[in-house]
């Protein structure tokens, strides 16, 4: 694997990352703590891998920049806007989430988390969609 792969990576990474916070959605809304808690597990193990690759990609490559021209412009960098703003702001609060149910303070778990799910799950398929507008198409 080399750095020009690193981005296609992170795109797999964040997918898995969303849909593992789906599920974990889903299990927990089912009443099956055991499996929620695999699944969020999972998700930030997922997510600490995305962000180590992300990393070293960006020390390595610097900066990419958006070269298409018309209309998708107008929808790559508001996306993109929201995406780095808000995935700087769900770092902390997945850790402080995490951290308050492996205290098992379930009720403040439960309080923050209505926000944390959101918006990280926005972050995690915001993320596939930066790659696919500024790679793929």
């Amino acid at each position: 694997m080399s750095i020009a792969d690193l981005p296609g990576l992170n795109a797999l990474l964040n997918l898995t990352a969303a849909i593992l916070i789906g599920a974990g959605f889903y299990f927990i809304h089912k009443k099956n703590i055991h499996a929620h808690k695999v699944c969020m597990i999972a998700a930030l193990g997922v997510s600490a891998v995305f962000l180590t690759s992300y990393l070293i990609y960006h020390y390595n490559v610097g900066s990419v920049r958006f070269t298409k021209e018309g209309w998708i412009r107008n929808v790559y960098f508001p996306l993109l806007l929201t995406h780095t703003v808000l995935a700087v702001v769900v770092l902390p609060m997945v850790l402080r989430t995490v951290f308050l149910a492996h205290k098992e303070r379930f009720p403040q778990h439960v309080r923050i988390a209505k926000y944390t799910f959101p918006i990280w799950m926005y972050v995690s398929i915001t993320g596939v969609l930066v790659y696919l507008m500024l790679y793929r198409l």
